[in-house]
């Protein structure tokens, strides 16, 4: 009993601390919005702590035969992904009071601004609201298993190379953190393709080179004769039964110069050498 009174003790401690971020105190940081995190937290902590936890409970007529034994093997939610958006926002004050506010129902775990300010919004154990409806191979809810990242960026601008360094320290950072493969940083669009363009015309080679996402090489062999696109897209992780639209997120991910609905030949050959990648 010591040892799980220790293990939610520790628990605690994880949840209380997201009361204490690591990025600098912002004038959205002394809000109302910040006592409703506050507010929110205690929360969280409250569900933790519960012994046995709060409307956990069997069919009332089996209560009788549930019991709680607490174990000492558990954590926090570890992510697994990167999604990285645009803000379609025309500045990151508009952004951090859209995020701030309750009817909007969208957050992200960080913000980069165009000149390389990094506002975190929510601690990264922590599941927010920002990729939606989507997938990505098997994984149907994404926000419980990413972190979501937002480029201060209306979608028909450039990013510019402060905005990409202090994204790359960011995904470097996360990388590391949680342990983040490769192949899991990904775009919006590319979990969403059907509702979702962000972000748009972003460069994923600059990135992809740092380790954030893969890239095809500069010399493309010849697919086989038997090459299937649509397995290859699917192993990648494109959700194909809008074939149409998984070809699009594809090309608007790794073409970019077009992005119809259709594979040419040299799409296949970027298609097949990064298949063999995602492998």
């Amino acid at each position: 009993m010591l040892v799980q009174k220790a293990i939610v003790k520790g628990l605690l401690s994880v949840v209380c601390g997201l009361l204490i971020t690591s990025c600098s105190t912002s004038k959205y940081a002394m809000t109302d919005n910040n006592r409703v995190y506050k507010q929110r937290v205690r929360e969280f902590a409250k569900i933790i702590k519960a012994e046995p936890p709060l409307n956990q409970s069997v069919d009332s007529v089996v209560a009788e035969k549930q019991f709680w034994v607490g174990t000492v093997n558990m954590g926090m939610r570890k992510p697994n992904f990167v999604v990285i958006h645009h803000t379609a926002q025309n500045s990151v004050e508009e952004t951090l009071r859209t995020f701030t506010n309750p009817r909007t129902q969208v957050s992200a775990h960080y913000i980069v601004s165009r000149y390389g300010g990094i506002y975190q919004m929510a601690n990264d154990y922590i599941r927010a609201w920002h990729a939606g409806a989507g997938r990505w191979g098997n994984d149907m809810d994404i926000n419980s298993s990413s972190i979501g990242v937002e480029l201060d960026n209306n979608g028909n601008e450039p990013y510019p190379d402060a905005q990409i360094n202090s994204l790359c320290a960011l995904l470097g950072t996360l990388k590391k953190r949680h342990n983040i493969p490769t192949s899991n940083f990904i775009g919006h669009a590319d979990l969403a393709p059907t509702r979702k363009q962000d972000p748009n015309k972003f460069p994923w080679k600059v990135i992809a080179k740092k380790g954030y996402s893969f890239w095809y090489d500069d010399i493309l062999p010849v697919p086989p004769a038997e090459f299937d696109t649509t397995a290859a897209l699917r192993i990648m992780g494109y959700d194909i039964r809008n074939l149409d639209a998984a070809i699009v997120a594809f090309k608007r991910h790794f073409v970019q110069t077009d992005i119809s609905p259709n594979l040419t030949e040299p799409d296949k050959l970027i298609l097949f050498n990064l298949y063999k990648k995602y492998m």
